[in-house]
């Protein structure tokens, strides 16, 4: 076979999942889907294949071919790049001679020096690090700037430019100044990184779960619950694991409470009472920022549990251990993972030997005692 894509495999369940390096993609096949893209990558011939797989169900040779063929061309069909239409040179650029706004965060023995051309762009960041700002420093370790240009985000780190986002991907701004900000507080470059997960991290200072759930669903509430009962939050939305140890490492962020979840926590929380409200029309939600209760950004645990978790009015609890392969799909399509070959692989291992659970609850004490048990690996996995 002319093309030269690299692929990994790894049997999950009775599917197997396969990764694809020329686009990075995760997709979950049949066995026998998966075995006939395995032979057609080490160069076996269709018609070779489709003998063999006419033999196996019974069916005209005709008709394995067609399916080969048509497997073969989805799978190996060139994707069209989307193309930017920003086409100016960054290096045109002017940078502005004046900042409206300049933050100063300190996390850990570190200090961000944060300059905002407009109250748009420090909307973008700041609400989520206002609780790490500290008062004028000399001591500056960093230097960001984040900058308004032809309706395009501008963000550079220490000098160095590292790109631009039009409004319709600012989130991908945001996910870079999150990048940006662990490498510089765990010094590691992005390629040392084996992903980035859309989750809540929580801790026992052991070893940490992730939270997973769809907006609504109570996953950021669950953690503040949990860190008000004796848990750390290590994470909130952006959870970052090496590839070198498969830890989660620490993101000082807030945690992001929705207005429905306020006054539930405001008995725990009475700092919430008056703390600013932030509208994000884009995703039509309101929300206010919770103090993290970790004080060392530098931590990094271990991570063999998966949590999906919902909020139910008068439920009752329900967990169960949920297939990997459901657990998978809703895991990746929110994540940001690695390009490279090696922390692929990393990647695959490491699922292939988590717990995956479902939590439903209504009653705030008996999901704690549930989390509790799973850290404790005292749960019935039945």
């Amino acid at each position: 076979m002319k093309n030269n894509t690299s692929f990994l495999y790894k049997p999950l369940e009775d599917k197997t999942i396969t990764w694809f390096e020329n686009s990075n993609k995760y997709l979950v096949l049949e066995n026998t889907t998966a075995d006939i893209l395995k032979r057609l990558s080490k160069g076996v011939s269709v018609e070779e294949i489709a003998k063999a797989l006419s033999k196996k169900l019974n069916v005209p040779l005709d008709k394995t071919i067609d399916f080969i063929l048509d497997l073969e061309k989805k799978i190996y069909a060139s994707k069209s790049t989307k193309k930017s239409n920003f086409l100016n040179d960054y290096r045109d650029i002017e940078k502005p001679t004046y900042f409206e706004f300049t933050k100063f965060y300190k996390i850990n023995n570190l200090v961000f020096k944060v300059a905002f051309s407009s109250e748009y762009e420090l909307y973008l960041v700041h609400p989520k690090f206002a609780h790490l700002e500290i008062e004028n420093s000399e001591n500056i370790t960093h230097e960001f700037l984040v900058f308004l240009n032809n309706k395009y985000v501008f963000f550079y780190v220490d000098k160095n430019f590292i790109g631009a986002w039009s409004n319709k991907d600012i989130h991908y701004f945001q996910g870079k100044f999150s990048m940006e900000l662990i490498q510089k507080i765990h010094q590691k470059e992005e390629h040392e990184w084996m992903g980035v997960f859309h989750a809540s991290a929580v801790s026992n200072t052991e070893k940490t779960i992730l939270f997973l759930g769809d907006s609504g669903n109570g996953k950021s509430t669950s953690l503040a619950l949990l860190q008000a009962n004796g848990f750390t939050c290590l994470a909130d939305d952006f959870v970052p694991i090496a590839n070198k140890n498969i830890h989660v490492y620490s993101f000082p962020a807030a945690i992001s409470i929705k207005k429905n979840s306020v006054e539930t926590l405001l008995p725990l929380y009475p700092e919430l009472q008056n703390s600013a409200e932030y509208h994000f029309k884009r995703f039509n939600k309101i929300v206010r920022y919770l103090k993290p209760n970790n004080t060392d950004f530098y931590s990094h645990l271990p991570c063999n549990d998966l949590v999906f978790i919902k909020y139910e009015k008068e439920s009752d609890l329900q967990v169960r251990q949920i297939s990997k392969i459901e657990a998978f799909q809703e895991l990746v399509p929110d994540s940001w993972l690695s390009p490279l070959k090696e922390n692929a692989q990393k990647f695959l291992d490491w699922f292939h030997q988590i717990n995956c659970y479902q939590i439903t609850y209504s009653n705030n004490t008996k999901m704690i005692d549930t989390v509790s048990k799973i850290f404790k690996n005292n749960i019935d996995k039945n």
